[in-house]
C-alpha cells in the first residue's frame, strides 16, 4: 500500500549561522515566530526530545507530542490533558504516526532530533533568523542540491521560507517507516 501524501516537516528557527539554540533554550525571542509556530502546527504532530519537550515547561495544547528519549522510564510531566507518547526508537515513532496519519508531522526539535529525523524529512518550514547567535546547538545544512524553494516571506529580523526535496528519497523512507510499521 502506498500513501503519496506522508510527509514529515522539521520547524525551527534558525540563525544565518544554523544555530537554534544554546542547549538550553531558544537564543532570540521572537513572538510573532512563536505565534506563526502556533498556528501551522495546530492539531498536528510534533515530534520532539525530551530537553525541548522539558524546556517548553510542558505539553502544547492543541497537539499530540511524541517525545523521543534514552530513559525508557521517563515520565512527561504537565500534559495539561494533552496527548503525550514517550518512545525510545525511530521505529516506535513510526507506528505511532501510522495511528495518525489524519494528522500533520511536524519534526519540532531539537538539533539531535532534527538529525535523527532528518533522512525522512520530506519538507522544511524555517524561521531564516537575521542573525548569528552563538550556540551549540545548531540545525542541519540545507543543501541547495537536495532542497528546492517553495515560498518565503521576508521579514525585518527574519524571514519565513518553506523547502520541498529534490528526490523522493526521504518520501520512500517516511513511507517504509511508517507504512511497515502499520
Amino acid at each position: 500500500m502506498s500513501d503519496p501524501d506522508l510527509s514529515l516537516t522539521a520547524i525551527a528557527a534558525v540563525g544565518s549561522n544554523g544555530v537554534i539554540g544554546d542547549g538550553a533554550g531558544l537564543p532570540w525571542h521572537l513572538p510573532e515566530d512563536f505565534a506563526r509556530f502556533k498556528r501551522v502546527t495546530m492539531g498536528g504532530v510534533l515530534i520532539m526530545g525530551r530537553r525541548t519537550y522539558e524546556s517548553l515547561g510542558g505539553a502544547l495544547k492543541g497537539r499530540t507530542s511524541i517525545v523521543l528519549t534514552r530513559d525508557a522510564s521517563w515520565i512527561p510531566g504537565h500534559t495539561s490533558g494533552c496527548e503525550v507518547l514517550p518512545v525510545t526508537t525511530v521505529a516506535q515513532i513510526g507506528r505511532l504516526l501510522a495511528e495518525r496519519r489524519a494528522q500533520q508531522w511536524w519534526s519540532a526539535g531539537g538539533g539531535e532530533i532534527y538529525r535523527v529525523l532528518w533522512p525522512y524529512t520530506t519538507h522544511l518550514d524555517l524561521t531564516e533568523v537575521k542573525a548569528a547567535p552563538e550556540g551549540k546547538v545548531s540545525f542541519p545544512p540545507v543543501d541547495p542540491g537536495e532542497w528546492t524553494q517553495t515560498s518565503r516571506q521576508p521579514g525585518e529580523q527574519f524571514d519565513f521560507v518553506t523547502y520541498e526535496r529534490t528526490s523522493d528519497q526521504a518520501a520512500d523512507a517516511l513511507r517504509a517507516l511508517v507504512l511497515d510499521e502499520a
